[in-house]
């Protein structure tokens, strides 16, 4: 009788947490993805009776998602325009936060890209550069800014190809299918990446700021994870990580506001 009552009160407790437990499903940037990967893993090993899962790719692409009912409950975005469209629709629970600021790089393993600037892109040695797409990804719409700003637009048309989001662009450059790359720094600053190839900083004056900003969404309005985990986001550990990638904290990170 004794040993049925135990197994009757395990049951029950194993009842509860499982009743207690929560998911979640956020989209991100693919811009953040190895910092986010780091972030979401500690996250769950420090609350194991709760989920989060993370999937990355455009940003405009997954807010077109949850504009149609897409089930997602955080957005992290490479812009901070898309949260703020999605809060302007009443799709959000929360107000947009800007989590970093990204950086854009040249990037080549086949060329000294310390030596690259967005002039010599034009080099007869140069036949492939890959950037994002310009319509829908923020880092390939800065990547067009900053070339029109130095006048490289029109000269290296012929030699742009174009990924679906920043990390498909840095694949194309990773493999060989394009001799030079216009990515973000946080995924230059990936150790695999680093062991390949180098890369220059562009100059963030030549293209707007890419703010990028995270928003729960209006379907996880009564979600208790996605609060904690956008609290999580924010706190010093995951600041570090972020910051360790190559992005820059906004001042209202860094001071907790």
């Amino acid at each position: 009788m004794i040993i049925f009552l135990r197994a009757i009160v395990i049951v029950l407790a194993f009842s509860a947490s499982t009743a207690m437990a929560e998911n979640i499903t956020i989209v991100a940037a693919s811009s953040i993805k190895f910092a986010m990967t780091d972030i979401v893993s500690k996250f769950n090993a420090e609350n194991r009776n709760d989920a989060v899962t993370a999937m990355y790719g455009s940003s405009g692409k997954f807010t077109t998602q949850i504009q149609n009912g897409a089930p997602f409950d955080m957005l992290f975005a490479a812009d901070v325009n898309f949260p703020q469209m999605l809060k302007k629709e009443g799709l959000t629970s929360s107000d947009p936060v800007v989590y970093a600021i990204g950086r854009l790089v040249i990037w080549s393993s086949t060329t000294d890209a310390t030596k690259l600037t967005l002039q010599k892109l034009s080099n007869t040695n140069i036949r492939k550069v890959s950037i994002a797409n310009t319509d829908v990804a923020p880092y390939g719409m800065r990547s067009k800014e900053a070339q029109k700003s130095v006048g490289m637009w029109e000269k290296v048309q012929s030699k742009l190809v174009f990924g679906e989001n920043i990390e498909h662009a840095t694949q194309m450059v990773r493999t060989g299918a394009a001799d030079a790359g216009i990515i973000a720094l946080s995924l230059a600053r990936n150790p695999e990446m680093a062991k390949q190839g180098g890369y220059s900083l562009i100059d963030s004056s030549l293209h707007a700021s890419l703010a990028q900003a995270f928003v729960i969404t209006k379907r996880a309005k009564s979600s208790a994870l996605a609060r904690r985990f956008a609290a999580y986001v924010q706190t010093p550990e995951s600041r570090n990580t972020i910051e360790k990638y190559g992005f820059v904290l906004p001042e209202n990170i860094r001071s907790g506001k």
